[in-house]
């Protein structure tokens, strides 16, 4: 099956909206509901939802910061399509639309240091650790083009 990534509009956005992480997942994910409510009220958010085939499975948003960083905010894969590789394609899929961003020299990510899981994955797209974040929860990671 196919992944891609594919505009939230009338059509889609329950469906998006409805897409849960398991349990144990839950303290790490934000609701993406309020991303999408979030986006619609502020500049530079891009919101896409992740397809396999014909449905909805996970959702991606992304922010530009600056004229020289875009920052993933948002990333989830359904709990019913995980592990799967389709979270790993999803980000390829984002990240590549980030790099042709005009004037992006940084993609960032920030994730629970108490996550293994997430380090590991974000590394291996090449995101390296800088430390943790202004507020001192989340460890912040960046990819310099």
């Amino acid at each position: 099956m196919q992944i891609s990534l594919e505009e939230i509009n009338k059509n889609n956005y329950e469906a998006v909206c409805d897409l849960e992480v398991t349990e144990a997942q839950e303290d790490f994910v934000a609701c993406n509901m309020w991303s999408l409510v979030e986006s619609f009220y502020n500049e530079d958010h891009t919101c896409r939802a992740i397809y396999l085939g014909d449905e909805p499975v996970g959702f991606l948003m992304w922010v530009r910061e600056s004229v020289s960083k875009v920052s993933i905010w948002r990333f989830m894969v359904d709990k019913k399509y995980q592990n799967q590789g389709i979270g790993r394609s999803a980000l390829t899929l984002a990240i590549r639309s980030i790099k042709q961003t005009p004037g992006v020299k940084e993609i960032e990510i920030c994730y629970n240091p108490k996550n293994p899981v997430a380090k590991n994955f974000y590394s291996s797209f090449g995101f390296n650790e800088v430390g943790l974040d202004e507020d001192g929860e989340d460890m912040l990671s960046l990819i310099r083009l």
